[in-house]
C-alpha cells in the first residue's frame, strides 16, 4: 500500500467529512437566507412535477439502499432472517428501480433548467458543479450495479466497501479494503465524496431542512378592530361594518 492509497482511502474521506460537517455550520450561522431550494416553480412547473417527484422518491431509495448496505452488517440481517440470497435480489432489483426513476428525474430536471429561460438565467454556477457532480455520481454506481450485479457475476461489495466505509465512522480506517475493489465503484466513490464536500455551498442544504418549528408554534390570534380603531384607511363604500348583537336584546329573545 502506498501513499496514493492512503490520500484516496483515507485522507480525501475524512477531508470531505470535515468538510461537510463544518460547511453546513458556517453555512447555518453566515447565510440562513441563503438556507433555500431557491425554489423555480413559478417559472415553469409542469416538467417540475414530473421530474421532482421522481428524482426525490428514486433518490430516498437509493440512500435508504446504500444506508442497509454499507452500515448495516451482514450478520445483524442473517439475525433478522434476510439471507444473502433475498438481499442480493432486493438490492438488484430495488436498486435498479431506484437508480432509473432517480436518472430520469434528474435528466427531467437539468433539461427544464436548460431549456426554459427564466429557470436557467436563475441557476448558478454552484447549481451547475452540483448537477455535475451528482449526475456522474449516480451515472458511476448505476453503471457499477449493471455490469457487475446485474450482468456480471455480483460483486461482494459487503466484505469490502461496507466495512471500509464503517472503519471510516469509526476512526479505525482500513484502507487495505478498497485496493481490489473494481475501478467502477472506486470512482463512484470517491465522486460521492466530492460530492459531500460541495454539498453545503449548493442548494441541497434543503435537505437538512424540516418546518419542525411549525408543530409547536403558538396559535395566531386574529382580533377585529372596535369602532374607535380602524386604521388609517377609510372604509369601502358599500361595505358596513359588522356589530356585534346587544347582548340584553339577546336576553329577551
Amino acid at each position: 500500500m502506498n501513499t496514493l492509497d492512503i490520500i484516496l482511502w483515507v485522507a480525501i474521506p475524512y477531508a470531505a467529512i470535515a468538510v461537510f460537517i463544518v460547511g453546513h455550520i458556517w453555512r447555518y450561522r453566515y447565510d440562513k437566507f441563503g438556507w433555500t431550494t431557491r425554489s423555480s416553480q413559478t417559472y415553469e412547473s409542469r416538467m417540475l412535477r414530473w421530474g421532482s417527484p421522481m428524482f426525490h422518491l428514486g433518490i430516498l431509495m437509493v440512500i435508504a439502499g446504500h444506508v442497509v448496505g454499507l452500515l448495516i452488517p451482514r450478520e445483524w440481517l442473517y439475525a433478522i432472517g434476510i439471507s444473502e440470497e433475498i438481499y442480493h435480489f432486493g438490492a438488484t432489483a430495488l436498486g435498479t428501480a431506484a437508480a432509473v426513476l432517480t436518472l430520469a428525474g434528474l435528466a427531467i430536471l437539468i433539461y427544464r433548467r436548460r431549456t426554459v429561460g427564466p429557470v436557467f438565467l436563475a441557476t448558478t454556477r454552484m447549481d451547475k458543479v452540483m448537477y455535475v457532480f451528482l449526475g456522474v455520481t449516480l451515472a458511476l454506481g448505476t453503471l457499477a450495479t449493471v455490469i457487475y450485479q446485474v450482468f456480471g457475476s455480483g460483486f461482494h461489495y459487503r466484505e469490502t466497501i461496507s466495512p471500509w466505509i464503517r472503519s471510516i465512522l469509526l476512526f479505525q480506517p482500513q484502507p487495505e479494503l478498497m485496493l481490489e475493489v473494481p475501478l467502477l465503484f472506486q470512482l463512484h466513490v470517491l465522486t460521492a465524496f466530492a460530492l459531500f464536500a460541495l454539498w453545503p455551498f449548493t442548494r441541497l442544504v434543503h435537505v437538512f431542512s424540516a418546518p419542525v418549528g411549525y408543530l409547536f408554534r403558538p396559535y395566531i390570534v386574529y382580533r377585529s378592530r372596535d369602532d374607535q380603531q380602524r386604521g388609517a384607511r377609510p372604509n369601502r363604500r358599500g361595505w358596513d361594518p359588522v356589530q356585534a348583537p346587544d347582548p340584553e336584546k339577546l336576553h329577551k329573545l
